[in-house]
């Protein structure tokens, strides 16, 4: 007789990073093109901080060069990238662990758009989710041809410090699937075999393991909850309808006064039947501790005006430190341009040995 033998499942993507986070580099970032708001909190910035927390290695990107297309924003980008860098620190984000860095700041990334390019083909440009978006959002009459090489800066960003993780949320899976894309065909092209899964070896996740230049990057799965907009929108920077991290809080209270809400007066957390009611609530949980359906029915018949002082209070007590932390940040902004030097310097070494690589791969190092 034969004995059937009883295989365990493979670990998750999250159990292996909690198991062993210094195996792993991870690279994230924003778009300097606004204040950051409780949307990026809440869908991004805090899970940063735990993963640097955990020992993870965290590259956070200024991504400077693709905010070029919005004039209005370009105008004031000196300005944006230090009131983000502000509200990095502010949350929790520590120069010590992880690297805050410029895209114009690090040469070396920006080379490597020219082979990167060379791997993509315009009808794919076009028929890319990122690219799309940015279209069907820009103010411009016509579309720059930055713009449309958007989702080739990302892989750049991301396979210059050979980052084995990228956060994303669900619907973000087809942005990342180019740079994966990119990964493979530089392998394949250039030898070293077809381009392993990251989280192997090495803290690119792959990096040393004979499966190319490049790991194909993991998308590390956010579960972080959707906040929508004081208007009943999805909460962006250029809407007007997002609670800044630096806002006042009188300003919260104001803005929070304003919020989309519907014609029940009793409140419930319907999310599906109910969305604006239900973010409120999601909202004031997030900042508690407690969960939506509790306070849902705490407030019960009072009404949506209580809600909203029932959240702006919430809201307050939780950024009330991280304002704290940002103001005091913000006397000495000698010191934040320090974090961003400092940081420029450590992503530009590394993205020099990437780049190095890359020559030595294609047969282009003529030193």
């Amino acid at each position: 007789m034969t004995q059937a033998v009883e295989t365990a499942p493979a670990p998750t993507l999250e159990e292996r990073v909690l198991r062993d986070p210094g195996r792993f580099r991870v690279l994230t970032g924003d778009r300097p093109t606004g204040p950051l708001h409780l949307g990026h909190y809440f869908g991004t910035l805090r899970n940063r901080v735990r993963l640097q927390n955990l020992g993870v290695e965290v590259f956070v990107l200024l991504a400077d060069y693709q905010v070029l297309t919005d004039r209005d924003v370009a105008e004031n980008l000196g300005r944006h990238v230090e009131e983000q860098v502000l509200d990095y620190l502010a949350v929790g984000i520590d120069p010590a662990r992880s690297t805050v860095f410029a895209h114009s700041a690090v040469p070396a990334l920006n080379q490597l758009m020219l082979p990167f390019l060379s791997l993509v083909s315009v009808a794919e440009l076009h028929r890319n989710p990122t690219v799309k978006d940015e279209i069907a959002h820009s103010r411009q009459s016509a579309v720059s041809g930055l713009m449309l090489t958007y989702p080739v800066h990302q892989a750049a960003d991301i396979l210059s410090c050979k980052a084995g993780l990228v956060p994303v949320g669900q619907d973000q899976l087809p942005h990342l699937e180019l740079t994966r894309t990119i990964a493979r065909r530089f392998n394949e092209r250039y030898g070293g075999g077809g381009g392993g899964a990251a989280g192997g070896a090495g803290v690119g996740g792959g990096v040393g393991t004979g499966a190319g230049v490049f790991p194909v990057p993991e998308a590390l799965l956010s579960s972080a909850p959707l906040l929508l907009g004081t208007d009943g929108g999805k909460m962006s920077k250029s809407r007007g309808n997002a609670i800044a991290l630096g806002a006042s809080p009188d300003e919260t209270a104001r803005l929070l006064r304003g919020a989309r809400t519907d014609a029940d007066r009793h409140i419930t957390y319907d999310p599906a039947n109910r969305p604006e009611v239900s973010s409120l609530l999601l909202l004031a949980a997030l900042c508690s501790g407690r969960t939506p359906e509790e306070i849902a029915a705490e407030t019960g018949a009072a009404g949506a005006a209580a809600l909203k002082r029932t959240v702006t209070e919430a809201v307050n007590e939780y950024l009330a430190p991280i304002r704290a932390r940002r103001a005091e940040y913000a006397a000495d902004r000698a010191h934040l341009r320090r974090v961003l030097a400092e940081g420029n310097e450590r992503a530009r070494a590394v993205a020099e040995t990437t780049l190095a690589e890359v020559r030595a791969a294609m047969g282009s190092d003529y030193r």
